[in-house]
This record gives C-alpha cells, sequence and structure tokens, in this order.
C-alpha cells in the first residue's frame, strides 16, 4: 500500500490571542520531549525584555489539530548578524512534532519564512534535524539529566565520592538557603548571576528577562539563593517543566567558591524540587571539554551529546555567538576586567543581541 502522508497546514502565529497560545502550550505539555523553552512563557518574554520579534509556526491536521510547531525567535544585531532562532536565549527548542512529515513541512515553512524577510540563516536548538540542506552540529554540547534521589541523605549518597567531600564541606559552612519570587529574591539573584558571568567575561541579560520569566511561568519558576551572614553568595534561577527541575541561570561570587556555595547550591536544590514532587534533574547543557562539562560529570551526571541544525543562505556562515570562541577571546579577558557597575550597565545593551 502507498504511502500517503497526512494533510497538513502550515500556519504562522504572530498575535497575543490567549485561545491560540493556550492551544500551543497545551501542545508543548502533551509532548513527552517539549521544553520550557517551546513554551509561549518563554517565547514570549524573551521577545518583550530583548525587543525580538517572535512567531510560532504550527503544523495542524484536517481536524484542525496541531501535529508540529517551532517557535522562532527573529534576531537581529548589529554585532551578532541577524538569525530566526528556536528558541531565543535557550538550550533547547527546535521543532517540536508528532511525525517526520510534520518536522519536514515546518523545516521547509521556516527557511521560506527566511528567505522573505532576508534572514540569512536558521538555527535550531534541539529537536529531530531536517533533512536536506541542513547542516548538523554534533558532538560541540552535551546534556545532563539524572533522577533525584527519595531522601536528603540518599541525594548526598548518590554524589559521587570526591563530590561528595566538598559538599559536606559546604554543609559545615552555616549556609542559609532561601527559595522564593520576591523582589528581594529576585535583586539576589540579578546581582550575584552579574557579578558571576562578569568573572567569566560575559555581559548579563537584561534584568526584565529573569523578571518576565518569573512572572510569565509563575509556579514552574523559582530563586534559590545561598545566604552566608546574611549576604547572598549564591544563586540560581530554575524552571520546572513535567516532572523535572532545570537550573538555568545561576552563578556565585568570589567568595562562593570558599565556602562551597555552588555546591551546596545545586544539592539544596535537588531535594527542594523533591519536596515539590520532582523526579529528574536537568543540569543542562555544556560544551564537551570544558570545566562545566567536567563539573557536572562529578556529580555523577553521564553527558547526553546534543544535535543541533543549522542551516544559511549560499555564502553565508552560521552565526558565531559562543563566548568561548577563539575570535572572543579578546573581548572577554577585556570584559572581565571591567568595574562590575560597568559591565552591567553595558551588558544587556550587548547580550540582547545574542539571542
Amino acid at each position: 500500500m502507498p504511502f500517503n502522508p497526512q494533510m497538513l497546514t502550515i500556519k504562522v502565529i504572530d498575535k497575543l490571542d490567549a485561545n491560540q497560545l493556550s492551544r500551543l502550550d497545551k501542545f508543548v505539555l502533551e509532548q513527552g520531549d517539549g521544553t520550557p523553552f517551546h513554551r509561549p512563557a518563554w517565547v514570549l518574554s524573551v521577545a518583550d525584555a530583548c525587543g525580538h520579534q517572535w512567531r510560532y509556526l504550527a503544523a495542524e491536521d484536517q481536524n484542525s489539530e496541531i501535529q508540529a510547531i517551532l517557535p522562532l525567535h527573529l534576531v537581529h544585531s548589529s554585532l551578532f548578524g541577524r538569525a530566526l532562532v528556536s528558541s531565543g536565549f535557550a538550550v533547547g527548542g527546535g521543532i517540536l512534532s508528532r511525525s517526520t512529515h510534520a518536522t519536514q513541512l515546518l523545516a521547509e515553512a521556516a527557511w521560506k519564512f527566511a528567505e522573505c524577510h532576508s534572514f540569512p540563516s536558521v538555527e535550531l536548538r534541539g529537536g529531530p534535524a531536517p533533512e536536506e540542506n541542513w547542516q548538523r552540529k554534533d558532538g560541540v554540547y552535551a546534556g545532563f539529566v539524572n533522577d533525584l534521589a527519595d531522601s536528603d541523605e540518599n541525594q548526598l549518597l548518590a554524589i559521587p565520592r570526591k563530590q561528595r567531600a566538598e559538599v559536606r564541606k559546604g554543609l559545615k559552612n552555616d549556609l542559609e538557603i532561601r527559595v522564593g519570587n520576591t523582589e528581594q529574591d529576585r535583586a539576589d539573584h540579578y546581582a550575584v548571576y552579574s557579578e558571576s558571568v562578569r568573572n567569566l567575561g560575559t555581559p548579563v541579560f537584561p534584568l526584565e528577562l529573569f523578571a518576565n520569566v518569573l512572572d510569565a511561568f509563575g509556579d514552574a519558576a523559582d530563586i534559590l539563593t545561598v545566604l552566608s551572614n546574611g549576604k547572598p553568595v549564591a544563586s540560581v534561577l530554575s524552571l520546572y517543566h513535567n516532572g523535572t527541575v532545570m537550573p538555568y541561570w545561576g552563578g556565585g561570587t568570589w567568595e562562593a567558591r570558599r565556602l562551597r556555595a555552588n555546591d551546596i547550591m545545586y544539592y539544596a536544590l535537588m531535594n527542594h524540587a523533591r519536596g515539590r514532587g520532582y523526579k529528574h534533574f536537568d543540569f543542562g547543557r555544556s560544551k564537551v571539554g570544558t570545566g562545566a562539562y567536567s563539573f557536572k560529570k562529578n556529580w555523577g551526571f553521564e553527558p547526553e551529546p546534543l544535535s543541533y541544525a543549522v542551516r544559511t543562505a549560499n555564502g553565508e556562515e552560521a552565526r558565531d555567538v559562543n563566548p568561548m570562541s577563539p575570535k572572543y577571546r579578546l573581548q572577554v579577558a577585556l570584559w572581565q576586567r571591567l568595574p562590575l557597575s560597568v559591565a552591567n550597565k553595558l551588558g544587556p545593551f550587548i547580550a540582547k543581541g545574542l539571542g
């Protein structure tokens, strides 16, 4: 019997239509491979805070049931170029689909959209890789996901011996753990996070981005902060999705290293997430061979290769927004020397263009 693919219609969604956005969100939550970065809460938060337009491409069947979606941010930057990105400022996204046929149709629709609107490239961060004319980027990044234990003590014992010793040292430092979503939590998180990324040599995202995400995700996001003598030294903004907690924007001050505050932060988050009924811990992505990659392996997480897909116009090169790229070595070194007040003032204007 000949193959007869399902008849699908591609729709472009670009309006704040509550019913349409609710349908998209429901579809994401029903898919096992859906991520927070597919949700309208993420897409609209990024667009509003960073000034990028957004679109959803959706494939619907003859009964108007969604079969696939692709969230897109239309990124414009004088420093980093133009691109359609799925999803902006995310480590995931890409096409979320129920069939190979729907995947390919959305990929073709995305490229046609890019050509019509003069975007030289389309970046898909995860999801199935489309066939033909798309370049797969394999072996660059890895993800780290593990199950949570059933108690605080077993969670500690699940950490490999060497890293567990670091956590035990931190537990002796009389650190305070605070979880919340108040203005104080937000201010403390931004202060710690902005210092952390300055020390790494990268510009901080706009404060509005963090606020928008927290407001849009509601109970599906929170901030955990570690304090020493009442002073925040480590903090992480986490997302919660389909039984998994993802510590997404986190960092620590210079003092955090001596206090093992970052170790305590992740251990405390594991216990906090389990208390909320979550079963899995997603440590996020890291570039293969980096310190962050080794750090996550030290916690007993096995790396899972991530695959991204990029398509570029003839004669064009894909954007390079990786701060570890050799082309940015000088800029990173200079940024690390900036006073924090200067870095925090200039950073958001630059970071908005990263996508």
